[in-house]
């Protein structure tokens, strides 16, 4: 064979194999995991993207990503396919599975993959405000969320059990900030806000960095109406506020909670949401080290509360390690 055949040989054998491994040799096809979490500020955004990297470390041929978001648009994003697992709380996938508001239509693709900790709706207002109720809310200056956080469908029902309807509080010269946590802080501080509202875990970075300046006082739910909340959407708890969350808690303040709750859509695959079930719980520890309220998610605790059914997937993994289905 000549030089000039040889080369000419070779390079049609590395065109060949070239051509092979592109056809044989090529990668399966990536399954991409889309965490849905909270606004910058709280323990959710945090916390999703740290999932997110567990979910495409620990689970081969995955590819995972996440963004910000919010307790009842992560439910419609997770339930229209443009995410496979969303944050929320029990009482808003319990109003998602079943459409009723702020959901137009029954989310019935939805599924329980895990109940983390508990949260309480925190209602602070300036410790020298002379609001004492939610019946001093009325033509105040209010930062209840942004329209797709949970905590503003709690804000909805709270205030409409109290006989004040959101829409009569700016009629009687209030104003309502639909912003993220971080601006509600930055608004009480400069004096723009007469309170701040969340649903979120105990104790909540953004509350405390309230209570140091300008100081705040939590606002109790009364009796009557926690009994009317709970008996309409069993997703509800009720959950004290107490010296042990918040230093300068002077009396226990009894409000609203909830289970915060992980959910995926029903059509993933139970070999897949099984694997991210397993490795979210055996990186535990990761996810303290991001923030210290995963100190409350116990495995034991992963299917407490769920107001919608357990994705098959989950069940298994839940099963094999001796977790049982328990109500609140």
């Amino acid at each position: 064979m000549t030089l000039r055949a040889s080369v000419v040989f070779s390079k049609g054998v590395i065109i060949f194999l070239g051509l092979y491994c592109l056809i044989a040799c090529s990668p399966g096809e990536q399954t991409f995991i889309r965490v849905a979490s909270g606004p910058a500020g709280g323990y959710w955004y945090p916390l999703g993207a740290k999932q997110a990297e567990i979910f495409q470390r620990e689970i081969p041929g995955v590819a995972a990503s996440s963004g910000p978001g919010g307790g009842v648009g992560n439910l419609r994003d997770v339930a229209n396919g443009e995410a496979e697992v969303g944050y929320t709380y029990a009482y808003s996938a319990h109003s998602a599975f079943i459409g009723e508001a702020p959901f137009d239509e029954a989310h019935t693709n939805l599924r329980h993959f895990a109940s983390l900790y508990p949260a309480a709706y925190h209602v602070a207002v300036p410790e020298s405000s002379d609001v004492y109720s939610y019946y001093d809310l009325q033509g105040r200056n209010l930062s209840p969320g942004k329209l797709t956080d949970s905590g503003y469908t709690v804000f909805g029902t709270v205030m409409d059990k109290y006989g004040i309807p959101v829409d009569s509080i700016a009629a009687n010269g209030g104003t309502i900030h639909h912003v993220s946590y971080t601006d509600s802080v930055a608004l009480m501080k400069d004096g723009h806000i007469d309170a701040a509202f969340a649903m979120s875990g105990l104790p909540q970075a953004f509350f405390l960095d309230l209570e140091f300046r300008p100081g705040i006082r939590f606002l109790p739910i009364e009796e009557r109406v926690l009994t009317e909340i709970i008996a309409e959407n069993p997703g509800y708890i009720s959950i004290v506020i107490s010296e042990k969350h918040y230093g300068s808690v002077r009396a226990p303040v009894t409000t609203l909670g909830s289970m915060t709750t992980l959910v995926v859509n029903q059509s993933l695959s139970d070999e897949l949401v099984y694997s991210m079930a397993k490795s979210l719980w055996d990186a535990h520890g990761e996810l303290v080290a991001v923030a210290d309220t995963w100190e409350q998610a116990r495995l034991d605790m992963a299917l407490f509360g769920a107001g919608i059914p357990v994705h098959p997937g989950a069940l298994r993994f839940y099963q094999e390690n001796g977790v049982t289905v328990l109500t609140n």
